[in-house]
């Protein structure tokens, strides 16, 4: 018999009930170092007091009341996001899939409107993860997303990642944007090198070809600078934004400037949910602290000593572990054995991670996360790899 929840989820026996900063309690009081923090989301950790408190008071004045009237939380959001971005304009979405679905409507409506009807194509690169829904499966063309799911949208172009002739020969008259991740997440924490992101840039400049950016898993201080393309010193077009912005509460954004939105006029798009005030009142919140330099310094800090301490726990254990790789606080640790097995380790040892493609298990902290803490999480899984050596002998 069917369970009563849709059994799309291979969840793990754990019932969290409270989260505290760094970590969650689970229903028999144990407790875990959450270095996953809900995949990238919970950018502030658990009931942070800041975020509790913009919750609660926005929530004793009003909850919602649709896109059809102004919402002075969402004009706040937004300013903010365009004064600290290259954006001019932004549209709230509740989640990353539904920012991808409006980057791709964007991409598409702009040549429309520019006389380019045919500029439908959107290149996309192997091992991207761009959400499940209709558009982002068939961005992503990977057969674990779309199998059993055709007809897919067409319109989608996939590029091996990094192969630079493949690149080139895949832009032809029916190309009107790129959509990459300056850090593929779900792909195994494959960073895109700054030059790269330089040439991408370079080359939609010179095609005229829009740059769209998914910088849902990797944005929002989760690098060490509050958009993770600023390391390259180029802006997109579009971006798409989610996960982080709202620090747990369901909020995403697309981000583009005047031009590239200029197709996208009344009527065009919409979100009954999407910018309501309870979720712009956190996001608020959420940007008034990741935004500040000082908060980036101490991300950019704490990055540096997990990266050193995961560089030793990678020399103490060369039978399970390859290497370290990533960016600010979203790395990877590439292993000799099964991720999934490393990630159940660590249960077991009171510390949670993420699997990911390639054999690499994600580690995404909360960018709050203290050095005490991390010292305690990789001590954590220095305990989880003996223990995955010990169930192999």
């Amino acid at each position: 018999m069917i369970p009563s929840v849709l059994p799309t989820y291979s969840r793990a026996p754990l019932h969290f009930v409270k989260g505290e900063g760094t970590w969650l309690i689970e229903a028999d009081g144990r407790r875990f170092l959450d270095l996953g923090a809900g995949i990238a989301v919970n950018a502030l950790g658990h009931a942070h007091p800041a975020l509790v408190q913009a919750l609660t008071d926005q929530a004793q004045k009003l909850w919602h009341v649709s896109n059809l009237y102004e919402i002075p939380q969402q004009q706040a959001l937004a300013d903010k996001l365009v004064e600290n971005s290259f954006a001019d304009t932004v549209f709230f979405t509740n989640s990353g899939t539904e920012s991808c679905e409006l980057a791709v409507k964007m991409a598409r409506k702009y040549w429309y409107e520019k006389g380019h009807p045919e500029k439908t194509t959107i290149l996309t690169f192997e091992g991207s993860f761009h959400g499940r829904s209709s558009a982002g499966i068939a961005a992503a063309g990977s057969e674990k997303m779309t199998k059993g799911f055709a007809p897919l949208l067409p319109g989608f172009k996939h590029v091996g990642w990094g192969d630079h002739d493949a690149l080139h020969a895949a832009i032809d008259d029916t190309v009107g944007a790129i959509l990459i991740e300056p850090v593929q997440g779900e792909g195994g924490i494959r960073p895109l090198p700054d030059q790269c992101l330089k040439g991408l840039r370079a080359l939609c400049d010179e095609k005229g070809i829009l740059l769209v950016l998914d910088e849902v898993q990797c944005g929002v201080s989760r690098t060490g600078r509050l958009f993770a393309h600023e390391w390259a010193g180029v802006t997109p077009d579009i971006m798409m934004v989610a996960k982080g912005i709202g620090g747990g509460f369901p909020l995403g954004a697309v981000l583009a400037t005047e031009e590239a939105a200029s197709g996208m006029v009344a009527g065009t798009h919409g979100s009954t949910y999407g910018g309501n005030p309870l979720a712009c009142a956190v996001g608020c919140a959420v940007m008034d602290i990741v935004s500040t330099p000082e908060f980036l310094e101490t991300v950019n800090a704490r990055a540096g000593f997990l990266r050193q301490k995961l560089e030793g726990l990678v020399a103490a254990h060369p039978d399970v572990f390859e290497g370290v790789r990533g960016v600010g606080l979203m790395l990877g640790l590439k292993c000799k054995v099964a991720p999934v097995d490393m990630v159940k380790a660590g249960y077991g040892c009171g510390v949670i991670t993420v699997p990911a493609a390639d054999n690499v298990v994600r580690l995404l902290p909360p960018l709050n996360i203290s050095e005490d803490e991390i010292a305690e999480a990789v001590n954590r899984l220095d305990f989880a790899a003996d223990a995955v050596l010990e169930a192999k002998d």
